[in-house]
């Protein structure tokens, strides 16, 4: 009975995995809700709870060492064995694959790749003792590439082979595997990924694509495929080849053009009486003999960082670095902890990876707030530009 069945879903804090969750909960499944947004988790813990589900939850990057251990663990003890585990954790991110860093297709390839065979390996022992099953979430993109979603299509693809290969491999042990297609699905997947989704193919809502996930799961499929037509599309796409690479690329997604937030650094006392000092870093030429001028300087002046520890001088400590924009870190839980951890010297920062390692798959908000509070370390001297949402650590927290 699947009353004593016991499901893992990772990325469960939002589109699919909520929903699927919910969904598996309610038809008696105990499921163990993983990501890393602990309050979004909470959210559709509590919404299972009040319906008389039972779920557990764990916050974790899943590409973290020491996360599949964890996961199994926690599993175990909230419920003493695994059955299914849905790898459904996943993110992208706007851009040419040749512009794309060594980090951020790393990023991609850790996030869709390593991190759930990392996990199969971890609920192996128990998936064979209780004949279980292993669903990994793909993408049309695995098939059929659109332009502009950098590594994403490329490690689609391969996880989508990984699920083929593992079906064969695991047969034998009594395990299920299962490769879902969910097609274009109404989630926060573009908007996190900071691409705006086009309008040609009309959104599938997310529980429709969890009870069909659901379905396959009870069947024991090898395939899923949420929205067969978009499904019968990509297989068109695929076999028709270099002859459909122009309608292909007239698909290619735009990036979300977002206005650029005003960043306000944090000055020294000394400084702030400093009116020439404060018309120097803003270009300002208004009188400054009452010292109450607080300059705003725009995201391209923050991008100039010599001018910025011009104005803001090198000591300013990390807190002070980040006060302009503390209440709007306090807002969407964007810890100082966190930020000081990423702060180490020589290392690379991209937007999108760092917002994915604290949120898992930030919102708009959530990854502009990231943005601002980068854009502030970057006015204290802790990071330097080195390209469009990257930056180089320079020196540590203090």
């Amino acid at each position: 009975m699947t009353s004593e069945r016991t499901a893992i879903v990772t990325g469960a804090s939002s589109g699919i995995g909520a929903a699927l969750s919910t969904a598996a909960a309610a038809d008696g499944y105990r499921v163990l809700l993983v990501a890393r947004r602990a309050d979004r988790l909470e959210e559709v813990a509590r919404a299972i709870s009040e319906a008389g589900g039972a779920c557990a939850t764990l916050a974790t990057d899943v590409r973290a060492s020491d996360a599949p251990s964890r996961i199994v663990t926690a599993a175990l003890e909230a419920f003493s064995r695994v059955d299914v585990v849905v790898n459904n954790a996943g993110a992208g991110a706007f851009g040419s694959l040749l512009e794309q860093s060594d980090a951020a297709i790393e990023a991609q390839w850790q996030l869709h790749v390593a991190a759930p065979l990392r996990i199969a390996r971890a609920a192996f022992e128990q998936l064979e003792l209780h004949r279980g099953q292993l669903v990994f979430i793909g993408s049309g993109l695995a098939r059929v590439p659109l332009p502009m979603y950098g590594a994403y299509a490329p490690v689609k693809a391969a996880i989508r082979a990984a699920a083929i290969q593992l079906r064969r491999e695991l047969r034998p042990h009594g395990i299920a595997v299962t490769y879902v297609d969910p097609g274009l699905v109404d989630s926060e997947f573009h908007v996190a990924a900071g691409i705006e989704r086009g309008t040609h193919i009309k959104p599938t809502p997310a529980d429709r694509v969890a009870r069909a996930i659901l379905r396959g799961i009870a069947r024991r499929s090898a395939t899923v495929n949420a929205v067969p037509w978009q499904t019968a599309g990509t297989v068109l796409g695929e076999i028709s080849s270099t002859l459909a690479d122009s309608t292909i690329s007239k698909l290619a997604p735009k990036p979300i053009v977002t206005p650029s937030p005003r960043v306000i650094p944090s000055l020294s006392r000394d400084e702030s009486n400093d009116g020439a000092a404060l018309r120097q870093a803003q270009g300002d030429t208004r009188d400054d003999s009452n010292n109450s001028v607080i300059p705003s300087l725009s995201r391209d002046d923050a991008n100039n960082s010599a001018a910025l520890r011009q104005a803001q001088g090198d000591t300013a400590s990390f807190e002070t670095a980040l006060e302009p924009v503390a209440r709007r870190m306090e807002r969407v839980k964007l810890s100082q902890t966190f930020l000081r951890d990423a702060l180490q010297p020589g290392a690379t920062i991209e937007l999108n990876d760092i917002a994915m390692r604290w949120a898992g798959m930030p919102n708009k908000n959530e990854r502009a707030a990231m943005h601002e509070a980068l854009d502030a370390l970057t006015a204290g001297g802790y990071l330097e530009p080195k390209g469009d949402e990257t930056w180089t650590v320079v020196r540590a927290a203090d």
